[in-house]
């Protein structure tokens, strides 16, 4: 191990997620000391064939600006893969996007919720407490006016062809209290060869944002990113052997049958188990209080109590 850009002593492991499921297809363990994108290049080309050998046709690499591998992205482009990649603010790129050119051409951003709510079961808004005391005791903070995009052909120096350069532009508010303080603009840049829309490749790009999610999970769920043992290799082994209660979390998700009158339904169902945290499916579904009974001829399993999760853990029985 070696000591991390925080000044901690550690490991610095590399996690390539199946964004779908949150399966990790590949764990990979690092020194302390070493960047977020080493060695990411032979694991993204990996899971490339993972994936066509499992039927994937169409594949999305994502990734921060980190994981921009401007060397690669011919060799990702010629091989019919798609990408969309963080991209750094840099001084020219900011220039450009200032341009006066390029200004008539940014659009608004319209996000959308991710869930629709009943309207009939709409409640009245709370009040929104922590935005009173913050204006009240006149602290200082940034807010989002609007956020516009825009695109322009961009080539990297390392790249022989142009992409795609995708430029989101935040409008922030600096205020105190009821004071508006001055405005300014951040720009967010994004480089991809897909042929989506400049706003659906900046949302397409935020959904990379839960991979955080099963970071979290793979650390304090399943605590598989621990380091309980004594060597980088070992852990690695630990870390990749652990990573497989996730894995079978996700599989148990995909082996549920969907009817096609309860087609919805099962769906449901099936999300909801890709999408729960470990602690939760465990709670749920593994750790069912039962009493096994054998006999001359078969084996007896007494569940001693009801939980929510129970019928779709028969229906789970059933198609094993």
């Amino acid at each position: 191990m070696d000591i991390s850009y925080k000044g901690e002593w550690g490991y610095h492991p590399l996690l390539v997620s199946f964004a779908n499921t949150g399966e990790p297809l590949f764990i990979v363990n690092r020194s302390g000391n070493r960047p977020s994108h080493e060695g990411v290049a032979p694991r993204f080309d990996a899971s490339i064939e993972l994936c066509r050998r499992a039927g994937f046709a169409d594949i999305l690499l994502r990734g921060d600006t980190d994981f921009s591998l401007t060397t690669e992205l011919d060799r990702w482009d010629d091989d019919g893969v798609s990408f969309i990649f963080g991209f750094d603010a840099r001084q020219a790129l900011v220039a450009r996007a200032e341009d006066d050119a390029l200004r008539a051409t940014y659009y608004e951003l319209v996000r959308h919720a991710e869930r629709a709510f009943d309207a009939r079961a709409a409640r009245a808004k709370q009040p929104r407490v922590k935005s009173a005391i913050v204006r009240e005791r006149r602290y200082k903070k940034m807010r989002t006016k609007v956020e516009e995009v825009t695109e322009f052909e961009y080539q990297p120096t390392k790249c022989n062809r142009p992409y795609r350069m995708v430029v989101l532009r935040k409008n922030i508010s600096h205020e105190r209290g009821e004071d508006v303080l001055f405005d300014e603009f951040l720009y967010f840049f994004f480089i991809t060869n897909s042929a989506m829309e400049a706003d659906e490749v900046v949302l397409e790009a935020n959904q990379r944002c839960n991979q955080e999610n099963h970071i979290a999970q793979l650390k304090g769920g399943v605590r598989a990113l621990h380091a309980p043992v004594n060597t980088l290799v070992a852990n690695w082994a630990y870390m990749v052997m652990c990573s497989l209660a996730w894995t079978l979390k996700a599989w148990m998700a995909l082996l549920l049958p969907v009817d096609a009158r309860w087609r919805d339904k099962h769906r449901d169902q099936r999300d909801r188990w890709l999408r729960m945290e470990f602690r939760t499916f465990v709670q749920a579904v593994i750790a069912v209080p039962a009493q096994v009974v054998t006999t001359a001829r078969s084996l007896v399993v007494r569940f001693l109590g009801w939980r929510p999760q129970l019928p779709t853990l028969f229906r789970l029985i059933d198609a094993l």
